[in-house]
């Protein structure tokens, strides 16, 4: 029988290697060993994601292996997260989450979304090219503490600013996130949001990093 030690290790490089099968028999058996789901989420699964994006800063991995390492990571993601228990005195917080209208590109922010799934946050994804109102009614119909809006595109990026218009409106105490190419943390600024996922670089990498940043503030 595997250790701990070992059944995070196969998850960990079954992320890394992008093998789905090998993540879900691993993400299993440290279940059936009586193990903690949430060790498994952060110290198996987002470590090795943590290396996927050591991998993507070195050009060694490209968006289309980044994909696949996120489809392991769900995989185990599937088996761990129902058995991580919810704290009784805090409901688990609550993300609205998409790439603004006219923007098709979805890839960082699907990164991100992952991020918040595995952080243990209930997501609530919107997909792509997702008209300006849409933000606000599903904050409102959620009352979800933060909004994350992606944009890949000057053109695009503009309706951002209306969106946080609309949304400070009717709820001050939302928290807005902004990210994707064209924003800077100026741009955030002028805009209003309150916080800005550095991606100039690349969306990818981001959403990545904000994992790693998880796991650190965990083990503080």
């Amino acid at each position: 029988m595997s250790t701990k030690e070992e059944l995070l290790e196969q998850m960990k490089n079954g992320v890394v290697e992008y093998q789905e099968d090998v993540v879900k028999e691993a993400a299993q058996a440290y279940l059936d060993a009586g193990h903690l789901a949430l060790d498994g989420v952060m110290d198996g699964l987002a470590a090795g994601m943590q290396v996927v994006g050591e991998l993507y800063d070195a050009n060694e991995y490209f968006v289309p292996e980044v994909l696949m390492c996120a489809d392991a990571l769900y995989a185990g993601l599937d088996i761990l997260r129902p058995h991580i228990p919810k704290k009784e005195d805090d409901v688990n917080a609550q993300v609205v989450i998409g790439s603004i209208q006219g923007d098709v590109h979805d890839i960082g922010k699907n990164l991100v979304k992952m991020m918040f799934d595995v952080a243990g946050w209930d997501v609530h994804d919107l997909g792509r090219d997702v008209p300006l109102e849409k933000f606000v009614e599903e904050q409102l119909r959620t009352d979800s503490e933060v909004v994350a809006m992606s944009a890949m595109m000057t053109t695009t990026m503009l309706g951002m600013k209306k969106v946080i218009e609309m949304i400070k409106e009717k709820n001050p105490n939302v928290g807005i996130m902004l990210g994707g190419a064209p924003v800077t943390k100026d741009v955030a600024n002028l805009f209003g949001a309150d916080g800005y996922a550095e991606s100039a670089g690349n969306a990818v990498s981001e959403g990545i990093k904000m994992i790693s940043r998880l796991r650190e503030m965990r083990e503080k």
